[in-house]
């Protein structure tokens, strides 16, 4: 992601977990801890996919120490791809060694995925939230609706889609976030990987939390 981008393993629940750690600069202040997901990793996804590095930048510029891992099977995490079962797994374990690291014990949790990670997060959000875990709030690119059984997110949940994603189609998205009345925003002529409008995906997400 950049020069300062520090990478490192963790124990998982089957082996190693390869992790990549970014922190907003001496100037600006630290609000909180993020963790960001990368899209299908059959089909290519790792965590320096370009939609990731963008949730993963935006968020460090907004003062979040900013955390990223491979999936199973992807870089030098073990395993193989688990369909998502194994990879909530290995989020639960990371999200639990962020917060043993010194100050953040307490600090405001932000979740952030694209595509397949948007599945994965969904179910580690709801069982993290069942186990008496906080967050502060969740962003979700080209939710994967229409692929996995995402499971309902936080009412303030910031749900981003490109007009023409051809690989979701933003109508299962509608479907899946109408009964929770979750407003989605829209990038016009985007398509999923949001090819040359990725300054608008990180436009939306700094002015939401303005």
């Amino acid at each position: 992601m950049n020069a300062q981008t520090e990478k490192f393993h963790i124990d998982g629940p089957i082996g190693q977990i390869e992790c990549a750690l970014d922190r907003p600069d001496a100037n600006t202040p630290v609000r909180g801890i993020a963790l960001v997901a990368h899209p299908h990793p059959l089909f290519g996804g790792t965590m320096d996919n370009k939609v990731a590095q963008t949730l993963a930048r935006t968020l460090v510029q907004l003062g979040y120490v900013t955390y990223r891992s491979n999936f199973r099977g992807v870089g030098t995490t073990a395993g193989t791809h688990d369909n998502g079962i194994g990879e909530q797994d290995d989020l639960l374990e990371l999200i639990g060694y962020m917060r043993a690291q010194p100050g953040q014990a307490d600090t405001p949790l932000v979740l952030a995925g694209f595509s397949f990670g948007t599945f994965v997060l969904s179910h580690v959000a709801r069982r993290y939230q069942e186990a008496g875990g906080e967050i502060e709030r969740m962003v979700f690119v080209g939710t994967a609706a229409s692929r996995w059984e995402v499971a309902p997110v936080r009412e303030d949940t910031l749900l981003i889609h490109g007009e023409l994603d051809d690989t979701v189609p933003i109508l299962s998205v509608y479907e899946w976030a109408r009964p929770q009345e979750l407003p989605i925003v829209v990038i016009p002529g985007a398509e999923h990987f949001l090819h040359r409008k990725l300054h608008i995906l990180k436009r939306i997400i700094v002015d939401a939390w303005r």
